[in-house]
């Protein structure tokens, strides 16, 4: 009997390293929404600092944006990110229609749901907290597919 590896246990073995490098495109496209927020930079007018909620939500989007591509407190500031962008949605988005393809919310959207999908599923690989062997670093995934029936 030979032992043929199948595309799922090829994939699985892989998922630490995929979501890491999720992890870290999501920090760094938010972390950029925050510093046009705050800094305006990238084609982007400031916000006035103290502006209620834009400047705070912009400070907010840098920080976390950096945790979360670095990899330290992630899960933090994941719940964090996730939440502003919910609050976001709702408040500025929701009111003009319900789909987020009709209100200009796709943005909020996705990052609400891709933050939160790290909360669950943690950092992935290239976490600094990982590297230095503290907090919620790269850790192997529990997945029926890892264990072999004995």
């Amino acid at each position: 009997m030979t032992t043929t590896p199948r595309l799922g246990d090829w994939l699985t073995t892989r998922q630490p390293f995929v979501l890491g490098l999720f992890r870290m495109v999501l920090g760094l496209l938010f972390a950029s929404e925050g510093a046009a927020t705050v800094f305006g930079v990238l084609d982007r007018k400031a916000s006035p600092t103290g502006d209620w909620p834009f400047w705070y939500a912009g400070v907010i989007e840098l920080v976390c944006g950096v945790l979360v591509l670095l990899g330290v407190a992630t899960r933090s500031a994941a719940f964090l990110s996730s939440g502003i962008m919910a609050f976001a949605y709702f408040t500025e988005h929701q009111q003009d229609g319900l789909f987020p393809l009709q209100n200009g919310g796709l943005s909020p959207v996705l990052f609400c749901w891709g933050f939160l999908l790290i909360v669950f599923s943690g950092p992935g690989a290239f976490a600094l907290a990982g590297l230095v062997g503290r907090g919620s670093g790269a850790r192997p995934v529990a997945s029926p597919m890892t264990e072999r029936a004995r």
